[in-house]
């Protein structure tokens, strides 16, 4: 729960009051993260914002610099692929946008980030999370965290939300779950969003330097390691309400999800079993 300080000038909402959830240090990300030759050029912390993905891509359009960091403790209007809605409690969650400025768009972004967030997922909270192509971080068959990768004009904003310490009744639909239902061993978010944001400067150094090749680098292979839709039964919800159910068997070159031989760019996939 955030907590009211009693002041002279009257009650004022808290980030410490509520010490399971305190507020991220942005002067120690700034340390931590903003390295001479790094990919990250500016890190920002704001209490609010109705969409970190929005406010990355205003400053995009304004000429911001590759590797500018926007972060929320709380996001009003935060967005999940095919339109969904992402909400969290104030500072139970991450919600991070990343500013990229390729040098050739790729089907492969999305991918990149989910594994990036799964790396660091695993690392520090140490929960067998897993991904659902192509990009929703799934412990078990409950989503702990999304995905969000969008272009303007050439530049790509890449957006990701994670549960951290959202109670089971602060979930927002019940398949969801937070780090901390699924027992973590740390939920502490600091750390997360530098491993987050570490594991992502890394993929994305490896796919420049194999020129986009997803082969090249490494990044389908640790992929397929670990996506959890590989080998399952499916349901592919398409666009023009049309569905396709078969057998997930392969992720192509291109990104795209192999069902029965024929490939998928865009899909909502459902796990049957």
């Amino acid at each position: 729960m955030v907590g009211i300080v009693v002041r002279d000038d009257g009650p004022v909402t808290s980030p410490y009051t509520d010490l399971g959830r305190p507020p991220l240090d942005e002067a120690a990300l700034r340390r931590a993260l903003l390295v001479p030759n790094g990919l990250y050029t500016d890190l920002r912390v704001t209490p609010e914002t109705a969409s970190t993905n929005a406010d990355v891509a205003a400053a995009a359009r304004a000429g911001a610099a590759e590797g500018l960091v926007i972060t929320a403790e709380s996001q009003a209007a935060g967005r999940g692929r095919l339109g969904r809605g992402w909400s969290s409690p104030p500072r139970a969650g991450l919600a991070v946008s990343v500013l990229l400025r390729p040098d050739a768009v790729s089907g492969w972004f999305p991918l990149l980030v989910g594994v990036a967030a799964v790396e660091a997922v695993r690392r520090v909270a140490e929960v067998d999370a897993v991904l659902k192509w192509p990009n929703d971080v799934l412990v078990g068959d409950r989503k702990l965290g999304g995905i969000l990768v969008e272009l303007h004009d050439g530049v790509v904003v890449a957006g990701v939300g994670l549960n951290v310490s959202l109670r089971a009744e602060e979930l927002p639909v019940p398949a969801a779950t937070s780090l901390v239902l699924a027992g973590a061993a740390n939920a502490d978010r600091d750390p997360l969003l530098r491993a987050l944001l570490r594991r992502l400067a890394d993929w994305y150094a490896r796919w420049r330097d194999a020129a986009g090749d997803p082969v090249a680098c490494g990044l389908r292979d640790t992929y397929l390691l670990h996506c959890a839709t590989i080998g399952r039964e499916v349901r592919l919800d398409l666009p023009g309400d049309r569905s396709v159910t078969g057998t997930a068997g392969d992720i192509d070159r291109d990104g795209r999800i192999v069902v029965d031989g024929l490939p998928y760019a865009a899909a909502d996939v459902v796990h049957l079993r």
